[in-house]
């Protein structure tokens, strides 16, 4: 068997690869697209990190391809869509960069307390210069954590070796693991207004971009400190800067921006912001790791043997997959779509199976529905493997059951979530062998594909609401595909579906809650 090994992964971490007599290893150099279609036809594996695009063509074009590998966490740059279609495993190596993005996160926030680029900049300028530099010490400082995945537990760690005091916001966290490790608990306001630093460690989506607004700095201390070795565009870049010029935020020092490279950043002018470029994963150490990682993973696939970090597929019986394997898509859809439509910390996920082709084993779907739950809103990579062990870990309750009657269907997968403010409920099915649809929301009958940009609009069934709703949409030239309302009793209550072709702004959003009779308005992307 052949893999082809692209992006300078380390030779030294391919060591489980290379000891294999049948697995010939071939180090590749940087390939177009169209070169990459030429030769991976010959290729029974393909290990790459960020700079190659492993694409749908690329994909189509593989005619013995069975596993890609990432050397890292991230798989943006591989169609995960199209290799699943495809049969094709994908593999990450999501726990080889965690001391490195740990100790640069701590080391960034050395730097900016006690401004040490700045004066090291003046050294070198030939300017012996103490008195501008004056900085601040961590111990007895109060640090913010946003998101307690892996990076930052081991953030906390380490502040807390340096006598600091550590707060955290995560809705995905109990209080019993948070006291555990020795850290409270708080609602983000709350968070923004106790911290003298700030780092942040969760992943961007629709729900955290731009997480740090004006408003958000508005609640902040005078002089707080803020660190970014996560993700560009969770910080509101431009309100960052205004924060900065007067002088709230004392200091932010980010190895991540919304885009990247980006060297004409104003806050590139601003003496007391510090920058690098995208290093958080960058040691000797982390490269070395990540790529024996994914090389093991690689390894045991071609051997048929059971890997611990797929992205996209579960482990599970040929004869099994045959009954259950076209729901995986379903289970996983409607994980992603209570991930969206469900507010507060998730307490309990109950998960009812109905129908003849659930006889078979439904762990699998169970876990493909944590999937789609939790990989919106954590910054760890979040696969088949590790869904169910995250979800414990986060104090998550779940409750699979499996029953005959289906209530007009003949298969149904029905899904109740708790959390701690609220409790919804969503069903669905496939029609056919794959159309997914979500027939039931909170009891009321509808009829919707999972996919695309979805609106859901509560309301009360009433004239003149509808009308109102289409319009504010229009207004921002984003076209309604269809339209949905699902109602119990005339004059009841009524649940409202659309879909859109794009995003509506949270602008409109908050217009649309403003109708006579509108309830809630939340928006889910799928």
């Amino acid at each position: 068997m052949k893999v082809l090994v692209m992006d300078n992964v380390s030779a030294e971490g391919l060591a489980p690869l290379l000891s294999q007599k049948n697995i010939e290893v071939v180090l590749g150099e940087k390939m177009t697209e169209e070169e990459l279609v030429y030769v991976i036809g010959e290729y029974d594996a393909l290990i790459v990190r960020s700079a190659t695009r492993v694409t749908a063509r690329v994909i189509e074009a593989a005619k013995k391809l069975k596993v890609i590998g990432r050397a890292g966490v991230g798989v943006d740059n591989i169609d995960v869509e199209a290799a699943t279609n495809k049969g094709i495993l994908v593999v990450n190596a999501p726990d080889g960069n965690t001391i490195a993005a740990t100790e640069h996160t701590i080391a960034m926030m050395l730097a900016l307390a006690r401004n040490i680029p700045q004066a090291a900049a003046k050294v070198k300028e030939g300017v012996w210069d103490k008195k501008s530099f004056i900085g601040v010490e961590l111990r007895g400082k109060v640090l913010g954590i946003i998101g307690l995945g892996r990076i930052g537990s081991a953030v906390a760690k380490r502040a807390q070796a340096l006598e600091m005091k550590v707060i955290a916001y995560d809705p995905y966290i109990t209080e019993e693991k948070a006291e555990g490790l020795g850290i409270k608990l708080m609602p983000l306001p709350e968070l923004f207004r106790s911290a003298d630093f700030i780092t942040i460690h969760v992943p961007k989506t629709k729900d955290t971009y731009h997480l740090i607004d004006d408003h958000a700095f508005s609640l902040m201390k005078e002089g707080v400190r803020i660190i970014n070795c996560a993700r560009g565009g969770v910080i509101d870049e431009e309100a960052l800067y205004r924060a900065m010029k007067s002088g709230k935020v004392a200091g932010a020092a980010m190895d991540v921006f919304e885009k990247e490279p980006n060297l004409d950043s104003p806050l590139l002018e601003l003496p007391n912001f510090i920058a690098t470029p995208h290093l958080g994963a960058s040691t000797i150490e982390a490269q070395l790791s990540v790529a024996r990682d994914v090389a093991e993973e690689i390894s045991a696939a071609l051997r048929g043997e059971i890997v611990r970090n797929s992205v996209n597929i579960p482990q599970i019986s040929v004869q099994a997959y045959s009954k259950i394997g076209p729901y995986l898509g379903l289970a996983e859809r409607l994980g992603r779509f209570m991930a969206q439509l469900v507010r507060g910390r998730v307490r309990k996920a109950e998960i009812t199976y109905s129908g003849e082709v659930f006889s078979q084993e439904v762990s699998p779907l169970t876990t493909a529905f944590l999937k789609g739950l939790l990989d919106p809103v954590l910054q760890e990579a979040v696969s088949f493997v590790n869904a169910p062990i995250l979800a414990r870990n986060r104090g998550i309750q779940v409750l699979q059951s499996v029953d005959g009657g289906a209530e007009g269907y003949a298969n149904l997968i029905s899904v109740r979530v708790v959390s701690d403010q609220e409790e919804k409920t969503v069903a669905g099915t496939l029609f056919g062998k794959s159309d997914a649809r979500i027939v039931m929301i909170d009891g009321y009958r509808i009829d919707v594909q999972p996919e695309g940009h979805l609106l859901y609009v509560p309301h009360i069934d009433k004239p003149r609401i509808i009308g109102p709703v289409g319009v504010l949409i229009g207004e921002k030239n984003v076209n309604i595909a269809f339209m949905q309302v699902g109602r119990k009793d005339r004059g009841g209550r009524a649940v409202m579906m659309l879909s859109v072709d794009a995003p509506i702004p949270q602008e409109t959003l908050e217009e649309i809650k403003k109708v006579d009779g509108v309830l809630d308005v939340r928006m889910i992307s799928i």
